[in-house]
């Protein structure tokens, strides 16, 4: 599992971090959704919907690593995702974890060892 860390590693490494949901804003399409962590998506990148991998950024002091992955998958959207969780503490983990787990919406933490 060594090389699956170290490539997510070097994938935000080389990637720009476009943070459009920052903590406290309100999801785009559901104003019930309030973001309890800087949300965002890795520029330059291609998730399973089509747009940059996302990528929720923790309060972790620098130097940030990937702390885990959170899988999702989403019966509105009919699609399936990762969102890799950056910088995060246990608890911040928990709570995107969380976020992603609705009605339509269900999600798998996968910590980093």
């Amino acid at each position: 599992m060594t090389n699956f860390w170290n490539h997510l590693e070097t994938l935000v490494a080389k990637s720009d971090i476009n943070i459009d949901r920052p903590k406290g804003s309100r999801h785009p399409k559901n104003s019930d959704i309030i973001y309890p962590l800087d949300y965002g998506e890795l520029v330059g990148t291609t998730g399973g919907d089509g747009d940059g991998i996302d990528i929720w950024v923790g309060t972790k002091p620098d130097p940030k690593r990937v702390e885990g992955v959170i899988t999702t998958v989403d019966l509105w959207k009919r699609d399936a995702e990762i969102k890799i969780l950056y910088g995060t503490t246990q608890e911040e983990m928990a709570i995107a974890l969380e976020t992603h787990n609705t009605e339509a919406q269900a999600a798998k933490l996968i910590p980093r060892d």
